[in-house]
This record gives structure tokens, sequence and C-alpha cells, in this order.
């Protein structure tokens, strides 16, 4: 006896049902609509790349851990892309001289991680990818911050629902090895403690630091630095470093922008070890999802490592499943109904050449049609139809297509007309205008 197959999908993937796949599309279709407003063009790639592309950034242990990879026929180490950024910067690398500058792309790729799951975070999922090539000045990331602000601001998301971080790596740096006196090997150690930070108690993030830094006083130096909530609280080493200048005016520039929830935060870190200067890090304030959502900053030196000269880059990366609890937490999610706009119920004996007429008709006006050829009586068809969710119905039987007039009903109030095809698609197609 064969082995039972389960109906589930794999673990940590999710099956796509239509009616989920509809708030998929629209929410996509909003973060296209927003990102090409500012000049983005879409690309894509494979979705398996040559497993070194990711050892390029990460140590081999998080390669064999939290990807999928193996060997394919032609004995390679391949593996299923987690993330885009060593793939964008592939290609950019890739016709270096060719590119146009300032270069925007984005893209929305299938992704694979395996990792352990949580709310939030899912093997198998989609993610947002922008990124600006060619672009040394702030202006690149105040136009990253206003796209963030407005992918949510298109979403009907309030500014007080959502918070956006700021921070940068060489004020860190500057931090760590400065002012606590760390090595190289102990601050980047420290980057990814302090990136956990807040999922710590103070006590167990004090004993992790000290773990790495073995010296108490540098430890609480560290701490007391972390505890400042605005720049004014910073230390005169830190508040006159160079950095602080762009962070200074990234404030000033998103708030005359109206973005008056841009914050800085200095425990912020992005854990990759490629960002060069400002990061930031959008957060949902809501408490029963007060959590990172997603985040980027600006990487300088990743297209460098491809043998070609560098190119200024900043860019984020978001998830579709992240992006969603965010819009279910604050209610921001709608019902969308199915493209299908009018399903025709047919009579008995009806003829099927001139059903067939009738909705060719309909769809050369660009009405998206469905015909019920399940030979059901009419008042399952009629069910059926509810059902479905179609807005409206057409009935068509010998009657209708004698006299060539024919019952529209709108199925969700329960009111009927009878017109005319050419009125009929006349009335359907006003009514999308009106949507």
């Amino acid at each position: 006896m064969s082995k039972k197959v389960s109906t589930q999908p794999y673990k940590g993937a999710r099956d796509f049902y239509p009616e989920d796949k509809r708030i998929q599309q629209w929410m996509f279709s909003k973060w296209k609509q927003v990102i090409e407003q500012f000049g983005y063009e879409e690309y894509d790639a494979p979705i398996l790349e040559p497993t070194d592309l990711y050892l390029m950034k990460g140590s081999e242990e998080i390669v064999q851990e939290q990807t999928y990879t193996f060997q394919d026929r032609g004995n390679r180490s391949v593996t299923i892309r987690t993330e885009m950024t060593p793939t964008v910067s592939r290609m950019i690398a890739g016709k270096r001289q060719e590119i146009a500058y300032p270069a925007r792309w984005y893209s929305i790729p299938n992704l694979w991680r395996y990792e352990r799951m949580q709310r939030g975070r899912l093997r198998e999922f989609w993610q947002l990818n922008v990124d600006v090539f060619g672009i040394e000045s702030l202006q690149a990331e105040v136009e990253m911050i206003q796209i963030i602000d407005g992918i949510f601001q298109a979403f009907k998301a309030k500014r007080s629902s959502y918070v956006i971080k700021v921070n940068s790596r060489k004020l860190v740096n500057s931090l760590l090895t400065d002012v606590c006196g760390l090595d190289k090997t102990q601050a980047i150690q420290a980057i990814r403690v302090i990136d956990r930070k807040n999922k710590m108690s103070l006590s167990e993030f004090a004993e992790a630091v000290n773990k790495i830094v073995l010296d108490e006083d540098k430890t609480q130096k560290l701490i007391t630095a972390l505890t400042a909530t605005t720049i004014e609280q910073l230390s005169d080493q830190l508040s006159n470093h160079e950095s602080m200048a762009d962070l200074k005016r990234l404030l000033q520039q998103t708030q005359s922008l109206g973005i008056d929830n841009v914050e800085f935060d200095l425990s912020l870190m992005r854990g990759f070890d490629y960002y060069t200067d400002i990061v930031f890090e959008v957060f949902d304030t809501d408490p029963d999802n007060n959590r990172s959502m997603f985040g980027g900053g600006r990487y300088d030196g990743l297209v460098a490592q491809f043998g070609v000269d560098p190119v200024p880059t900043v860019g984020f990366g978001m998830g579709d499943v992240t992006f969603m609890n965010f819009l279910e937490s604050h209610k921001l999610l709608p019902q969308i109904r199915r493209k299908t706009e009018v399903i025709i119920i047919l009579r008995e004996e009806t003829s099927m050449g001139k059903v067939q007429s009738i909705a060719k008709k309909m769809r050369a006006e660009n009405v998206n049609v469905a015909v019920d050829y399940s030979a059901k009586k009419v008042d399952k068809q009629f069910k059926s139809a509810i059902k479905q969710g179609v807005q409206f119905a057409v009935f068509v039987g010998p009657e209708e297509i004698s006299s060539e007039q024919y019952i529209l009903k709108d199925l969700m109030s329960g009111k009927e007309v009878k017109h005319g095809l050419e009125r009929t698609i006349s009335i359907l197609k006003d009514r999308r205008l009106k949507k």
C-alpha cells in the first residue's frame, strides 16, 4: 500500500488559494505603484545561485544551517536564493560599465531560508527589494525613507502605527573601538549581541557583552552609551563624530517632508557586515505586534567584491509576512473580490453557440465573464455564483436569446434590471469605474 500523502504544504511554506492570491496581488500592486512613482524599474534573477555567492559575505556555518543548499547533477554546489542583495550586486557588477547611474531597481522575488519559524518569519516568503546605485550623497537615504513612508501611506497607515529608526554604522564602530576600546573581532561580536538587545533583559545583555569584552568598565561604557534616546544625550566624543552631521540632516529633511516618525537609535545595528554607514529599520508600534518589520541601509562596498570599482548603494528589503501581519494588526486589509465581474447562468436547453457568442462580445468590451457550464439547475447555479463572490449574474435561456433582453442581477443587493446586451455591458463597465 502506498503511503498517504498529506494535504498540507511543506513546513514553513504556504498554499495560496485564489482568495489569498488576490490579497497578495493587491499588496504587491500597491508596492509597485509607490516605487515606480520614484522612477524605479523591476528586475529579476534565477532562484538558484552558486553557493559561493553567499559565502562571500557570510560564514559557511550560516550557509549550511540556514539555506537550502545542495549539489546539482553537475556536482556544483547551489543555493536557493535567501535574499536579493548579493544577487543584485552580482548583476550590477556584471554590467558595471554599461548601466546608466543612478540606477533605481526593485524586485519582489520568492525566497527561501531554512530557519526556526515564528510569527512573521516563515521558510518561504516574498520580499520587496528596493535599491539605488550610484548616489553618494545623503539624498539616497532620504529617498529610501520617503519610499518606505509612501508605502505605508498607500495602505492608509497612520504614522503613529510605525516608527523608522536610524543610526550610522560609522558611529557604532567609533563607539565600539574609540570609546570602548574593542578590537575588530570583539566589535563584530558585540554588534551581533547589540542587534539582539531588545530580546534580552539588561542583566542578560550585560552578561553577553562582558563575555566578549572581558572588561566590566568597557561593558558599562557601552551600556551607558546605548541608553541614549536622543542625539543630545550622547557624549561629546560621539556627538561630534563626523557621521553625526549626516544623521542630523537626515532627521531634519525627513521632518520637513512631513515624515515625523523618524527617530535616532544608537542601538540599531542591522547585523549584516556589509553595511557601511547609515542604517534604518521600521518597527510596528502596536503592543500586540511590537517588533522590527524590516530595514536596510548603505552598503557601498558589496559590488566591489566582484572585482570591479565600487558603486555607492542604498537599499532595503521588506518581507511579505511581516507586512501582512502589520496590515492585519492595524485592520488595514480590505475585502477584495475576485476579478470575475459577471457569471452567465444558463437556463435549460440553451444554445451553447449563442451563449458563447454573448460571452465573447462581453469579453471584447473587457468585461471579465465566466459561464456556468455545469448543467446544474438554475437555483444551484445561482447559489454557486453567490458562494464564489461574484457580484453580478446574467441569465441566458431561449427566451432571452429570442428577445435579446437579459436579466442582470446584483447578487449582493438582489436588485434586477432587464436590458439589451450593449446596455448590460455598459452597466457593468460603469460600475467598475465607480469603484
